[in-house]
């Protein structure tokens, strides 16, 4: 079965390249666009540094550490499963969705797998910029081991994204088109880039145990940049990462439950 499905997204992935490839001028501007967003960005946080050595204890190298796992994280939630937002618009809306249901693969592949985001190329190469220039001039001595888990904790970035976006847009199934909720949820992911300790601690509860943006950047970062308050919290971003895409598969299937076609 996962050899199938590799096999079946290869397939759609190749067939994406080769359209992208065709409007090669488009494509470049898609991940320049990014590149400049996402670089003005971080010239802004480099200015607010040159008026303060630290921000509630944080020096600039340590916040764009958590930047750049934030960022990179976002990338490949953005690259691979950004079609989730379309999901009530083009796909339910028109009835598009209908016939998905009647090919012989999981309908939330089919819509996964529909469309890749070349854009997520630009989001990827502006986050390791920052955060290998972050490793770099950190007190920090990388092992392999180090090198795995930050890995890990990237996926499990992604992850997340990718399940708090699946969990909202699976109301789509009642309510046609979950963007606008959406996009407000995915706003409140802006505050990962900086220190949880900045904020109250309601909007940290929210963005640890309810909306877990907090397990995207944040709380990784903690693993290697000395802090043993939050060191223990940091260890469960992968199990965190996990319970987030189960609930939010289990809403997907609650919603293909209770879906009706509202296509002509």
């Amino acid at each position: 079965m996962i050899n199938r499905y590799a096999r079946l997204y290869w397939e759609f992935f190749k067939m994406h390249v080769k359209v992208k490839m065709e409007y090669r001028v488009d494509f470049l501007i898609g991940i320049l666009s990014v590149l400049l967003i996402q670089g003005t960005a971080i010239f802004f946080v480099a200015i607010v540094f040159q008026h303060i050595e630290a921000l509630h204890g944080w020096t600039f190298y340590q916040i764009l550490f958590i930047y750049g796992i934030a960022q990179t994280g976002r990338a490949l939630e953005f690259a691979f499963f950004d079609n989730l937002w379309l999901l009530g618009q083009d796909y339910i809306r028109p009835g598009k969705f209908d016939r998905m249901l009647v090919r012989p693969i999981n309908p939330l592949f089919h819509v996964l797998a529909d469309k890749l985001q070349a854009d997520g190329l630009g989001q990827g190469i502006i986050g390791l910029i920052v955060l290998i220039t972050a490793m770099v001039n950190l007190p920090i001595e990388w092992g392999m081991g180090d090198l795995l888990l930050l890995a890990l904790l990237i996926v499990s970035s992604g992850a997340i994204f990718m399940a708090v976006n699946l969990f909202f847009a699976s109301l789509s199934f009642w309510i046609v088109d979950s963007i606008p909720i959406m996009g407000a949820v995915f706003t409140l992911s802006d505050f990962t880039r900086y220190p949880m300790t900045i904020y109250s601690k309601g909007v940290r509860f929210v963005l640890t145990w309810l909306i877990p943006y907090g397990f995207t950047a944040f709380y990784p970062a903690t693993l290697f940049v000395e802090n043993a308050d939050f060191e223990k919290i940091g260890l469960l971003s992968p199990v965190v990462a996990t319970i987030a895409v189960v609930i939010a598969y289990w809403l997907w299937k609650k919603g293909l439950k209770a879906f009706s076609s509202t296509g002509s």
